[in-house]
């Protein structure tokens, strides 16, 4: 296997195969820059959670750097994402709708786009993507190589495949590292 490009973004800074891209923002606030000035045209955007929105950004910056001509339909691409996590921002933002029983108002809306998986679907959907995708919780780092390494040898059918990691332990807490491998 081949890794071809690679996506680092932390509160901090954003780089694409090894190069910084410039952002005035840190925090959420980079991720929210970096959608308006590299893709801005998925309203969904707005919907999702921190972990969406960071593996979002990510593999779209990827994708670009990628360079090859995209939305097209796709069957022998795989997704296989990381975390330690989940969505436990997310969770953390839901439990505080319900945990005072006099102010007792549960919001759904935060779980619109929110979950580990819809991170996955969110960038097959986008790409027309029809290989296989996941997200795994794991606490050792060790077993993300084996994983991705077992998979792509015992795989049929898919060719490449954008993997990393992505975690958020709080909305300016986060990292990702993204990249695309070939067989």
């Amino acid at each position: 296997m081949k890794k071809i490009h690679e996506v680092r973004i932390t509160p901090e800074k954003v780089e694409v195969n090894g190069k910084r891209i410039f952002s005035s923002a840190t925090g959420r606030e980079l991720l929210k820059e970096m959608y308006h000035v590299k893709i801005g045209d998925y309203p969904k955007f707005h919907k999702m959670d921190i972990l969406c929105q960071l593996g979002f950004v990510a593999s779209e910056l990827l994708l670009a750097a990628e360079g090859k001509v995209r939305f097209i339909e796709c069957d022998d691409r795989a997704i296989m994402l990381f975390g330690k996590n989940s969505s436990l921002c997310a969770d953390l933002d839901y439990q505080q709708t319900i945990s005072n029983r006099q102010e007792f108002f549960p919001r759904p809306l935060l779980f619109v786009y929110t979950l580990p998986n819809i991170v996955t679907g969110e960038i097959a959907l986008r790409n027309k993507y029809h290989g296989e995708t996941s997200y795994l919780v794991v606490d050792d780092l060790t077993l993300i190589d084996e994983y991705i390494e077992t998979f792509m040898d015992t795989s049929l059918l898919i060719k490449s495949a954008i993997c990393g990691w992505i975690d958020t332990r709080g909305k300016n807490d986060f990292e990702a590292n993204l990249w695309i491998i070939e067989k």
